[in-house]
């Protein structure tokens, strides 16, 4: 799966994907409150269960979501999930 292949959800001022990597979940939004949304970028967060995490390698150090993203990084994003958890992508 790649950023093409998303199905974005209308959401509150914005637009919202769920891809589920088994142990992992990655939420990708671009809305007038997240970091880029507005400049029309994207901003991601790692989920485990309900509990937002760091993940190196995606997020920074002491953070659980990276902002300002182009699709072409979020692509980036969730190849690196791939690799990291060896499961395929699956849109929830």
């Amino acid at each position: 799966m790649t950023f093409k292949d998303l199905e974005f959800e209308n959401v509150s001022h914005g637009v919202q994907a769920l891809v589920d990597f088994d142990k992992y979940q990655l939420s990708i939004i671009s809305s007038d409150m997240s970091y880029g949304g507005k400049a029309g970028l994207y901003e991601i967060g790692v989920f485990a269960g309900d509990d937002m995490v760091e993940l190196p390698g995606i997020t920074n150090e002491n953070d659980t979501v990276k902002g300002f993203l182009t699709s072409f990084e979020v692509d980036a994003i969730m190849k690196k999930m791939y690799t990291i958890t060896g499961k395929e992508a699956k849109q929830i």
